[in-house]
């Protein structure tokens, strides 16, 4: 093998071309094949004591930046998020349109998914047209579009 022999195994790594903090430690993403998404960093920002200086200063969490090869957002102090991670985090919104979508990638009927969410038949017909949709509903919903991808007959 020559020393200057490139070797790619897997996907390229997902590289960030902007960040804007918004309210409540939610983040605004552009990435570099031109998609965009907004991730809370709430919870996790709660979780770990490296984090208190952005749970504590509005100021200082406005701060954030890409970092030169848009591998990461970074703050002042060394604190960053790497964009690997960034970009396995489920975007804040999810509506309905996106509940009725997964029930129909799966397809789901209203009782398959009432049990696979452990909730009743009616909220998820609730779900299906207009009542809003807790963040943990959401969660669960990813989680099923994930693990039971497409082939999953119910």
């Amino acid at each position: 093998m020559i020393d200057n022999d490139i070797i790619a195994l897997g996907d390229p790594l997902p590289r960030l071309v902007e960040a804007h903090a918004l309210t409540d430690r939610k983040v605004s993403l552009v990435w570099a094949d031109g998609s965009c998404t907004t991730v809370d960093l709430a919870p996790v920002i709660a979780s770990r004591r490296v984090f208190i200086p952005l749970r504590a200063d509005d100021a200082l969490f406005r701060k954030l930046k890409v970092s030169e090869y848009g591998d990461s957002i970074e703050w002042e102090g060394g604190v960053d998020f790497p964009a690997d991670w960034l970009s396995r985090l489920p975007p804040v919104e999810f509506d309905n349109a996106d509940f009725r979508s997964i029930m129909d990638e799966l397809d789901m009927s209203l009782d398959g998914m009432a049990a696979q969410l452990e909730i009743s038949r009616r909220l998820v017909a609730r779900y299906r047209k207009d009542t809003p949709i807790p963040r943990h509903i959401a969660l669960a919903t990813r989680y099923l579009a994930e693990h039971l991808g497409s082939g999953h007959r119910k």
